[in-house]
């Protein structure tokens, strides 16, 4: 079984390809990284596995079950929208900016979402984002506002928040690319230890480190097309293209 699943993506934005015939799977468990330099379209292909973009042709599956199929712009087949609702309820999504609520508390942040969509009961919503604020480190931050917080704390509190929904799967776009170097490191380990739980993700990073570390498989795009995709050792020491060759070259 693949958690999630694509078939020969496409998108296009105007005249501009963003995404050509993008196909990948992507097992329970399974840490997935994707790299490529900006442009390439990592970010949009992920937007468009929740539904934040639309695509124009391609299939896309979550836990084997079909979601959309699309063939020229036109839409073939689409899930009942009270099951995609329900379907898209299990990807979990962390942005490179952090989008918390300002006049809310770091535990109001993560207990908003599980009381408004889930239906938990406020003290069932205040456990659960009690315990993952306590796993991501910030048990002290609490009563916190967000602009008292360092942006690896505002970031952590994100993850917390996409958490408390108990995805089945987690998507993070590039999300330490907003933060300062000295505050990469604690995000990181946050989704090291994540990775080591067993979650699903899917991750866009400029983190070589942690691609070639956590991932179980290590993507390479490139103007809109996966080009090479294989274990980290394959793709960082034997790189087969000249572009993933330059690529590496280029940041290593």
């Amino acid at each position: 079984m693949s958690m999630i699943r694509t078939e020969n993506i496409c998108k296009k934005f105007g005249e501009l390809q963003v995404l050509k015939n993008v196909s990948l799977s992507v097992k329970p468990q399974e840490v997935v990284c994707i790299i490529g330099p900006s442009g390439a379209g990592k970010s949009t292909y992920l937007r468009t596995l929740n539904h934040l973009e639309t695509i124009d042709n391609g299939k896309i599956y979550i836990e084997d079950r079909l979601l959309d199929d699309y063939e020229n712009g036109v839409r073939k087949f689409r899930l009942p929208a009270k099951e995609m609702h329900e379907e898209l309820l299990e990807i979990g999504m962390v942005f490179q900016r952090f989008n918390l609520f300002p006049h809310k508390t770091v535990l109001e942040n993560v207990m908003i979402a599980p009381m408004n969509v889930r239906k938990l009961s406020e003290k069932e919503a205040r456990d659960r984002a009690t315990d993952l604020l306590f796993r991501v480190g910030l048990a002290d931050k609490i009563d916190v506002y967000p602009n008292k917080l360092s942006g690896g704390q505002q970031q952590r509190v994100a993850i917390a928040r996409a958490l408390a929904m108990e995805p089945k799967t987690m998507l993070f776009d590039e999300p330490t690319s907003a933060l300062d170097p000295e505050l990469v490191g604690e995000v990181l380990a946050v989704m090291k230890q994540l990775a080591l739980d067993g979650m699903t993700m899917i991750v866009v990073t400029h983190e070589m480190g942690f691609a070639r570390e956590v991932s179980d498989k290590t993507v390479f795009m490139f103007d809109g097309q996966i080009t090479e995709q294989g274990v980290p050792d394959e793709i960082f020491q034997h790189p087969q293209s000249e572009r993933l060759q330059q690529f590496l070259k280029s940041i290593l």
